[in-house]
């Protein structure tokens, strides 16, 4: 079997020299922006592998590519992914739901995570 082999990559420095460039009026908007742009090159190294993968296993004959996407889980497996996502998004939120909180004392308005937790359940929809 091929085996590829890619160099190490180099560490990244532990911190950048200097004074981070403000974009933003509200320094808060600049730091979500930053995790946002996080987010979005994690995603994108995901989906590179992710799609590497699938053609490796296409190539190697052992699951055809339109398999992936004529997949339809069961029921426990979609119970299982929706707790994973569920828990995915109270990490990611947990900021938003301290704040929210404090600022809604009476608990009255949906949580950050839950109401991110409708909007990419409607888009899965």
């Amino acid at each position: 079997m091929n085996q590829i082999v890619s160099p190490k990559p180099k560490p990244l420095a532990r911190a950048a020299k200097g004074r981070k460039p403000q974009y933003f009026a509200d320094p808060a908007t600049d730091k979500l922006l930053s995790m946002v742009l996080a987010l979005t090159q994690e995603l994108s190294v995901a989906r590179d592998r992710i799609d590497t993968l699938e053609r490796l296993l296409d190539r190697a004959g052992v699951l055809a590519a339109q398999s992936v996407e004529d997949y339809l889980p069961t029921p426990e497996e979609a119970a299982a992914r929706s707790t994973l996502r569920a828990g995915m998004i109270r990490r990611v939120f947990r900021a938003a739901e301290k704040e929210a909180q404090d600022l809604d004392r009476d608990g009255a308005a949906a949580s950050a995570p839950d109401m991110a937790e409708r909007e990419i359940m409607d888009i899965l929809s």
